[in-house]
């Protein structure tokens, strides 16, 4: 398979999509339904890592696989359709087929909800990649020949610096700019509506 001069991976939840209405709306559902608490503004504050991490502030050990299957299965009625996309993502995704380069979505997410959610939104890249969190998002960075990978979270950067791609960072999620920065962001910009200037100047580069 011929790989393009450029492939430009993006993160999910809140580098593309704002999916904290979503998520807060399935974990409510989810807490009435389990009779379990769970403050779900608490949770979608902190997004990015896998949901086993953030369920394991909330129910035993033992019962973490049962909840996160019925997580995910709940997920789709509550949580596709109140989730936006983030200002300039579908500008930052054009910009990249316009320079004649593909794009990849590599998220944490279960990837038949990230598929969803790309839908409702209305982008479209060549792949999507679910399941992966920080250095594991290397792997399919480099599989795809990514050159350059977008995230909001620290966890993003590592992905990025994993796989010897360029890490772009936007603070539209639960870390600073000056988190991201610390990490090992090369580059920080303030969201999505910045990134395609920036690619077109590191185009000419």
């Amino acid at each position: 398979m011929a790989i393009p001069a450029l492939t430009v991976g993006f993160d999910l939840d809140m580098t593309l999509i704002d999916s904290r209405p979503g998520i807060r709306a399935a974990y409510r559902a989810l807490s009435a339904e389990t009779g379990t608490h769970i403050d779900a503004d608490l949770a979608v504050s902190r997004l990015g890592p896998p949901l086993e991490q953030e369920l394991a502030h909330w129910f035993p050990d033992e019962r973490i696989e049962e909840v996160g299957d019925r997580y995910r299965a709940i997920y789709p009625r509550h949580a596709i359709s109140p989730s936006p996309p983030l200002p300039g993502a579908r500008e930052a995704v054009e910009s990249v087929r316009r320079a004649g380069g593909r794009v990849i979505v590599v998220t944490a997410k279960h990837q038949p909800n990230a598929e969803l959610h790309l839908s409702h939104v209305g982008i479209e890249p060549d792949a999507v990649i679910g399941w992966l969190w920080a250095e594991a998002k290397g792997e399919a960075l480099r599989e795809y020949g990514a050159s350059v990978y977008v995230g909001d979270h620290t966890g993003d950067v590592r992905g990025a610096r994993t796989a010897g791609a360029l890490s772009v960072a936007v603070p539209t999620g639960p870390c600073t700019a000056e988190e991201l920065r610390a990490a090992g962001a090369d580059v920080v910009l303030p969201d999505l509506t910045a990134f395609p200037r920036w690619l077109a100047g590191h185009g000419e580069r």
